[in-house]
Protein backbone atom coordinates (compact mmCIF):
# COMPACT_ATOMS: atom_id res chain seq x y z
CA UNK A 1 0.00 0.00 0.00
CA UNK A 2 1.12 3.50 -0.67
CA UNK A 3 0.11 6.94 -1.33
CA UNK A 4 0.16 7.72 -5.50
CA UNK A 5 0.01 11.26 -6.51
CA UNK A 6 -1.58 11.53 -10.08
CA UNK A 7 0.48 14.77 -10.80
CA UNK A 8 3.70 13.17 -10.06
CA UNK A 9 3.17 10.40 -12.88
CA UNK A 10 4.12 10.32 -16.38
CA UNK A 11 1.48 10.95 -18.53
CA UNK A 12 1.02 8.32 -20.85
CA UNK A 13 0.23 9.10 -24.88
CA UNK A 14 -2.12 6.37 -25.71
CA UNK A 15 -3.47 7.01 -28.92
CA UNK A 16 -4.74 10.32 -30.82
CA UNK A 17 -6.32 12.33 -28.16
CA UNK A 18 -6.22 10.01 -25.74
CA UNK A 19 -3.58 10.43 -22.47
CA UNK A 20 -4.11 8.85 -19.23
CA UNK A 21 -1.53 8.25 -16.01
CA UNK A 22 -1.30 4.31 -14.81
CA UNK A 23 -1.14 3.26 -11.24
CA UNK A 24 -0.33 -0.55 -10.91
CA UNK A 25 -0.81 -2.45 -8.30
CA UNK A 26 0.39 -5.89 -7.81
CA UNK A 27 -2.41 -7.51 -9.32
CA UNK A 28 -4.37 -4.60 -11.24
CA UNK A 29 -3.98 -1.45 -12.91
CA UNK A 30 -6.02 1.69 -12.56
CA UNK A 31 -6.13 3.84 -15.36
CA UNK A 32 -7.00 7.30 -15.26
CA UNK A 33 -7.78 8.24 -18.90
CA UNK A 34 -9.32 12.19 -20.68
CA UNK A 35 -10.16 11.25 -24.19
CA UNK A 36 -11.01 14.13 -26.29
CA UNK A 37 -13.89 14.86 -27.90
CA UNK A 38 -13.58 12.62 -31.40
CA UNK A 39 -11.14 10.39 -30.06
CA UNK A 40 -11.19 6.69 -31.18
CA UNK A 41 -9.95 3.88 -29.19
CA UNK A 42 -9.52 1.28 -32.09
CA UNK A 43 -10.88 -1.89 -31.76
CA UNK A 44 -9.29 -4.45 -30.05
CA UNK A 45 -8.90 -6.73 -27.20
CA UNK A 46 -6.96 -8.20 -24.84
CA UNK A 47 -6.49 -10.65 -21.88
CA UNK A 48 -7.08 -8.28 -18.55
CA UNK A 49 -10.57 -8.35 -17.43
CA UNK A 50 -11.30 -4.15 -17.66
CA UNK A 51 -14.08 -2.20 -15.28
CA UNK A 52 -14.81 0.92 -17.49
CA UNK A 53 -16.01 3.75 -15.33
CA UNK A 54 -17.29 7.10 -17.02
CA UNK A 55 -16.57 10.17 -14.97
CA UNK A 56 -17.62 12.97 -17.29
CA UNK A 57 -18.73 13.55 -20.70
CA UNK A 58 -20.34 10.51 -23.45
CA UNK A 59 -18.58 7.68 -24.74
CA UNK A 60 -19.88 5.31 -27.26
CA UNK A 61 -18.39 1.71 -26.38
CA UNK A 62 -18.67 -0.88 -28.84
CA UNK A 63 -18.30 -4.20 -27.14
CA UNK A 64 -18.87 -7.61 -29.85
CA UNK A 65 -20.20 -5.41 -32.02
CA UNK A 66 -22.57 -3.50 -29.72
CA UNK A 67 -22.93 -0.16 -29.29
CA UNK A 68 -23.47 1.36 -25.22
CA UNK A 69 -23.63 4.87 -24.98
CA UNK A 70 -21.94 5.43 -21.50
CA UNK A 71 -21.79 8.71 -19.16
CA UNK A 72 -21.23 9.21 -16.04
CA UNK A 73 -22.48 6.97 -13.95
CA UNK A 74 -22.75 3.99 -16.06
CA UNK A 75 -19.95 1.19 -15.83
CA UNK A 76 -19.25 -1.63 -18.69
CA UNK A 77 -17.46 -4.99 -17.16
CA UNK A 78 -15.93 -6.40 -19.86
CA UNK A 79 -14.57 -9.97 -19.72
CA UNK A 80 -10.89 -11.30 -21.08
CA UNK A 81 -10.55 -11.39 -25.04
CA UNK A 82 -13.70 -9.97 -25.84
CA UNK A 83 -13.26 -7.14 -28.92
CA UNK A 84 -13.66 -3.72 -28.35
CA UNK A 85 -13.97 0.02 -29.28
CA UNK A 86 -14.87 3.47 -28.38
CA UNK A 87 -15.51 7.21 -29.81
CA UNK A 88 -15.58 10.27 -27.29
CA UNK A 89 -18.89 11.97 -28.67
CA UNK A 90 -17.86 14.66 -25.93
CA UNK A 91 -13.99 15.06 -23.67
CA UNK A 92 -14.54 12.11 -21.51
CA UNK A 93 -12.68 11.08 -18.27
CA UNK A 94 -12.98 7.30 -17.20
CA UNK A 95 -10.93 5.40 -14.91
CA UNK A 96 -10.45 1.76 -16.21
CA UNK A 97 -9.29 -1.03 -14.21
CA UNK A 98 -7.50 -3.85 -15.41
CA UNK A 99 -6.79 -7.50 -13.70
CA UNK A 100 -4.33 -8.27 -14.09
CA UNK A 101 -1.58 -5.92 -14.29
CA UNK A 102 -1.19 -4.08 -17.58
CA UNK A 103 2.73 -4.25 -18.26
CA UNK A 104 1.90 -2.28 -21.33
CA UNK A 105 1.14 0.96 -18.90
CA UNK A 106 3.81 0.05 -16.61
CA UNK A 107 5.97 2.91 -18.13
CA UNK A 108 5.44 6.12 -19.94
CA UNK A 109 5.49 4.45 -23.24
CA UNK A 110 2.29 2.66 -24.56
CA UNK A 111 2.68 0.33 -27.75
CA UNK A 112 0.00 0.28 -29.46
CA UNK A 113 -3.32 -1.04 -29.69
CA UNK A 114 -3.46 -5.16 -31.02
CA UNK A 115 -5.93 -7.70 -31.52
CA UNK A 116 -2.94 -9.92 -30.98
CA UNK A 117 -3.04 -8.72 -27.34
CA UNK A 118 -5.71 -11.64 -26.95
CA UNK A 119 -3.37 -14.52 -28.07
Amino acid sequence: MGLVILEELPRIVIADGINGKAVTAGTMTVMHVNLDKGAIVPEHSHYHEQVVNVIEGELELTVDGEKFSLTAGKVMVLPPNIVHSGRAKTEVRVIDVFHPVREDFAGSDFGGYSQSDAD
